[in-house]
């Protein structure tokens, strides 16, 4: 396991190549400061796949609504899409419902046969845990954008999956550590 703090623009293509990208990218929709679309992030991810591999990507409608064009840009096809109930659901501001649910759609290289990307689909309760079993084999190496997502970055570390994280953050990066550690103590020397 590898958590690299800072811009995963700048440091995840030389990690690659890649056979499962996860990405929880700001969504765009609030005033929060942190919360703005990433911009020359899918085209670098797109050239970071391996020919089958799967790039994952969490977001609501809006989001997806809204950079539509630059997954076409990037080459890159949507293959299906997950709903994930969340049980408490999040709220940022007052003005809005809250939000109990979010998307997690597989992308794969337009070039690429979807016969050499399909597995079974993921049908359990635990979506997250299931696409990284199930899409990502034991020899497989994953990316993963945001590390701090808390639900996103346990699941390769607790399948023994190889993969590689990215935070911009520095203390997120450093909860994400702590979180990763208490799942599974390192193994001397993996401690990124």
């Amino acid at each position: 396991m590898t958590l690299l703090c800072g811009d995963c623009r700048l440091l995840m293509p030389d990690h690659g190549p890649f056979d499962l990208i996860i990405a929880d990218p700001p969504y765009g929709e609030t005033s929060l400061a942190w919360d703005r679309h990433v911009r020359g992030w899918l085209p670098l991810a797109a050239k970071a796949l391996k020919p089958h591999g799967s790039l994952w990507v969490f977001g609501s409608l809006r989001s997806f609504m809204a950079t539509a064009p630059d997954f076409r840009a990037a080459c890159l096809r949507q293959a299906q899409e997950i709903v994930w109930e969340k049980q408490n659901g999040s709220v940022f501001h007052a003005d809005r419902f809250r939000r109990v649910h979010e998307l997690l759609v597989q992308f794969y290289p337009e070039a690429s046969p979807w016969r050499d990307i399909y597995n079974v689909v993921a049908t359990t309760d635990d979506a997250r845990g299931r696409v990284v079993r199930r899409k990502m084999r034991p020899t497989h190496t994953g990316a993963i954008g945001a590390a701090s997502y808390r639900s996103v970055d346990g699941g390769p570390r607790l399948a023994g999956r190889r993969y590689v994280g990215c935070e911009i953050d520095a203390e997120m990066a450093q909860r994400a550590l702590d979180r990763l550690a208490s799942l599974l103590p390192f193994p001397a020397g993996e401690r990124a």
